[in-house]
């Protein structure tokens, strides 16, 4: 392969051989292709609302040996089922089964898992429309449906 072309009229030349090699970097061409929100079940928005079907315990990965408190969420969005973190001690006794719930990231890198929790990418921040940090602090009795 030559130089790169360095004349009057290679302006051309140039702008084609930059836009072909930005498809290497791999930001670009998610962004471009959209993949985010389409392999991403809340479609790359921040948080997203769902209903709980279930409560589950995930073991925690090596050298950590605790019982993760986490949820089966149904979006309502979209119908995907996602597993959903209970940040906070004894928050799993503020969510039953059928109780609306918001999810919102956990923030791990790139996106992924954080911590010790495995596949889990979503955690719960509100409980039928109350923050569950405040209803763990005791400020907010929990809503009757």
């Amino acid at each position: 392969m030559g130089r790169k072309a360095r004349g009057l009229g290679s302006g051309k030349k140039l702008k084609k051989r930059r836009s072909r090699a930005r498809w290497s970097n791999k930001w670009y061409t998610k962004r471009v292709l959209r993949l985010k929100e389409k392999s991403d079940p809340l479609g790359g928005i921040s948080q997203g609302t769902g209903i709980v079907l279930e409560k589950i315990q995930l073991e925690a990965k090596q050298p950590n040996s605790a019982m993760r408190k986490c949820v089966r969420v149904q979006l309502t969005k979209n119908g995907k089922q996602v597993t959903a973190f209970l940040p906070g001690d004894g928050a799993t006794k503020l969510v039953n089964e059928h109780d609306e719930v918001m999810i919102e990231s956990i923030g791990g890198k790139m996106g992924r898992a954080k911590g010790d929790i495995p596949g889990v990418r979503w955690q719960v921040i509100k409980v039928n429309g109350q923050s569950l940090n405040a209803l763990l602090a005791g400020k907010l009795e929990k809503a009757r449906k």
